[in-house]
């Protein structure tokens, strides 16, 4: 039987996150150093280096790297220069915090809604980045009513990179018991199981008729499917992750047979990057031991940024061998009347008047308006879940869900 694919750019899984004694020492040490306050963003990615997700990186990027992921997705510094990378993994902290740090020193990284410490950081280099060009690059756009735009404009002035020491999970592990996997624990568990040919679904989302699917298609022709949920911080109206992982577990109970789904979770917040973002996913399911990352309409996009399949485009543009993990790429799926059935463009012939088109966008819409959800679109057993989900929450808890772009179709 053929193994699994192997880590990026590393014969082995590269985890930062310290251990035992070492662990204890660390945590002490890290009281009596200066503190950098982390954003949510910063701590998903600082918990993805702990557990290996983001092998082979040792911490936050140089200005070189920067850079070099910004215009051509490839790491600039030895040792690992021209290594594959399309998104910059940065640090960075306000212009005052700065000034007190010399480079070569060390920092306490420390969590800005809790204060705990995550990890140690040796202060390498200290540098001010281009904001609207990391926009351009990444996010194809300089629009501030983007997500990932937002996200980076506000972010401090100076970057902070250096190797990192972490010390904690960041709670996910507590919060989500077995749901949440390493990248170690999820080879372990695809050895175990006879799988090398795995599919990963990346999810935000409950999921829906569409979404399953995808994954069915999957496993004819892999192994099995890990059914990947994002865990940390979304957008507002998006569904949190413990009601959308107990969806999702209903629906592989009811309607998957068993030994085909493998269902986990991954520590980072969403960047909303779209095409870019694709690559981030299929890079870091690698390291998670996936040989395949499913791709169909506008993956990790939001509103009209992107086109519908610029994330499958994007795959066809990287250099042959950059990445081990390659895309399944999937045409629009939807319910057709006519075929009686889900149905992609690539197999049903009928019009767009046959056809019930599935997004994520358009379920939490009319979930939050009240309205009644066509039995075609979702499961009764996951709706059920999402309706006493909206009926629980207040006033001041509910957001107005807009449909823009390729979900409004």
């Amino acid at each position: 039987m053929a193994g699994l694919v192997g880590p990026h750019g590393a014969k082995q899984l590269q985890p930062l996150l310290l251990a035992g004694e070492a662990l204890v020492a660390e945590r002490a040490r890290a009281r009596s150093l200066p503190q950098v306050r982390i954003t949510s963003r910063e701590r998903g990615d600082l918990v993805m280096l702990g557990i290996g997700g983001f092998t082979p990186l040792a911490g936050f990027m140089g200005r070189a790297d920067w850079r070099g992921v910004c215009d051509d997705m490839q790491l600039a510094e030895a040792p690992k220069k021209g290594l594959f990378w399309p998104v910059p993994i940065t640090l960075s902290t306000d212009a005052a915090t700065a000034a007190g740090i010399r480079e070569g020193a060390e920092v306490a990284l420390c969590d800005a809604e809790t204060g705990e410490a995550m990890a140690t950081l040796r202060v390498t280099e200290q540098y001010r980045i281009d904001k609207v060009h990391e926009c351009r690059s990444v996010f194809r756009t300089t629009d501030a009513e983007h997500p990932g735009v937002k996200m980076v404009m506000e972010q401090g002035d100076v970057n902070l990179a250096g190797p990192v020491k972490v010390l904690s999970q960041g709670g996910f592990p507590e919060k989500y018991g077995a749901l949440y996997m390493t990248p170690a624990q999820t080879r372990a568990e695809f050895t175990r199981l006879g799988w090398s040919r795995i599919a990963a679904f990346q999810t935000r989302n409950p999921m829906h008729r569409s979404h399953e699917y995808l994954a069915k298609v999957a496993i004819e022709v892999c192994d099995g499917v890990l059914v990947h949920s994002l865990l940390g911080n979304l957008k507002p109206g998006d569904i949190p992750a413990e009601v959308r992982t107990h969806a999702i577990s209903v629906l592989i109970e009811k309607y998957f047979r068993p030994g085909t789904v493998v269902q986990s979770g991954y520590p980072l917040d969403m960047r909303y990057a779209g095409p870019r973002e694709a690559l981030l996913h299929a890079l870091f399911r690698q390291n998670y031991g996936c040989s395949h990352l499913l791709v169909g309409r506008d993956h990790a996009g939001v509103g009209s940024y992107y086109g519908p399949f610029d994330a499958h485009h994007i795959f066809d543009e990287i250099p042959a061998g950059a990445l081990q993990t390659r895309p399944l790429k999937i045409d629009w799926t939807f319910w057709c009347y006519r075929c009686g059935g889900m149905a992609s463009g690539r197999t049903c012939p009928h019009d767009d008047k046959d056809r019930l088109l599935v997004s994520g966008t358009k379920l939490r819409k009319w979930l939050s308006e009240g309205d009644e959800v066509p039995a075609e679109f979702s499961r009764p057993e996951v709706l059920e879940i999402l309706r006493q989900y909206y009926a629980g929450l207040e006033a001041h808890e509910k957001v107005e869900v807009k449909l823009a772009g390729h979900s409004a179709r």
